[in-house]
């Protein structure tokens, strides 16, 4: 499994150091992962490069070229303050943390599920269901539960 926790720590490193963009490497699950904090207003945008920068034109990855794959990622700013201020991972490799539907319910309801405290506003958790990565709301949505890997806020 993609490592989440390198993934979170780049992101928030970013923001601390007023970054505008930041290069992480190119994996399905970075990506599906940048995508929701896409959509969800963390990020300006997500564009896929190589280590010096990102493409001018679509280039594809093949084993040839995997290892310099990058995702460049815009960091977002609101009022000279970031946009994303806390990104925590949940489920790591020394402990999964899976949730039911129920579970994933409750912790969108405002209560508390296993050790994990409930979502506040504006915050989001990020799923890996058998259907993919998705936002929590998203999973509830479908009904399917799944491994809850990171919230941010």
């Amino acid at each position: 499994m993609p490592r989440v926790y390198d993934l979170c720590a780049r992101i928030q490193n970013g923001f601390r150091s007023r970054l505008q963009t930041i290069a992480i490497p190119e994996t399905k699950m970075n990506l599906a992962i940048c995508n929701i904090l896409y959509r969800e207003g963390f990020l300006s945008s997500v564009t896929r490069g190589n280590h010096v920068g990102p493409d001018a034109e679509y280039t594809p990855t093949t084993n040839e070229n995997v290892a310099t794959r990058r995702l460049w990622l815009s960091l977002k700013y609101k009022d000279n303050s970031p946009t994303l201020s806390h990104l925590s991972v949940i489920s790591k490799p020394s402990k999964k943390v899976t949730f039911t539907v129920n579970e994933l319910k409750s912790v969108a309801s405002g209560r508390r599920a296993q050790f994990i405290k409930p979502l506040q506003a504006g915050e989001i958790a990020v799923v890996n269901t058998n259907r993919g990565v998705l936002e929590l709301q998203e999973a509830i949505k479908k009904n399917v539960g799944g491994e809850v890997l990171c919230r941010a806020s």
